[in-house]
């Protein structure tokens, strides 16, 4: 079970949910990509039919990145160090209007705002650092751009 994404280390374990049916599966970072406008994550073959998005082709899903030491474990625990990272903005500025509510509304979480490859990110590190404080801020981002869509990351 693989998937190519832009940005995530290669060899990062990820959790990909459907929204549609709330299926997941664990994949791994093996490549880069995809490089088709609005379009975060590839899976391969076997890990979208695995999820039931092989005929669909395209659909919404939730990211839950976690560390390359955890790739034998199929049953990730939500126990660990948490934080949310979004992009790629086109613009600093962008980004920058992002950390800047961010740091306002979670006050003790330090926010940051970094240029990677594919454009400005932000990462938003809970003061908890756990599962669920990570969850609700990428749940309060939501997705303003198709380019920005936010994901869980595990950092430990």
């Amino acid at each position: 079970m693989t998937a190519a994404h832009k940005t995530l280390p290669l060899g990062t374990i990820a959790r990909v949910t459907n929204l549609v049916n709330g299926e997941s599966v664990m994949v791994r970072i093996t490549d880069r990509g995809p490089f088709a406008h609005g379009r975060i994550l590839d899976l391969s073959e076997s890990a979208a039919k695995q999820i039931d998005l092989y005929r669909m082709g395209v659909a919404k899903v939730k990211i839950e990145a976690y560390g390359s030491t955890t790739a034998g474990n199929a049953s990730v625990s939500s126990a660990g160090k948490w934080c949310v990272q979004t992009g790629a903005f086109k613009s600093q500025r962008d980004a920058m209007d992002l950390k800047d509510a961010l740091v306002k509304r979670y006050v003790g979480s330090r926010v940051t705002e970094f240029a990677g490859a594919t454009g400005y990110w932000v990462r938003i590190d809970p003061a908890r650092h756990d599962h669920a404080d990570a969850a609700a801020i990428m749940e309060w981002i939501g997705n303003p751009d198709p380019q920005a869509v936010p994901y869980i990351v595990r950092i430990d």
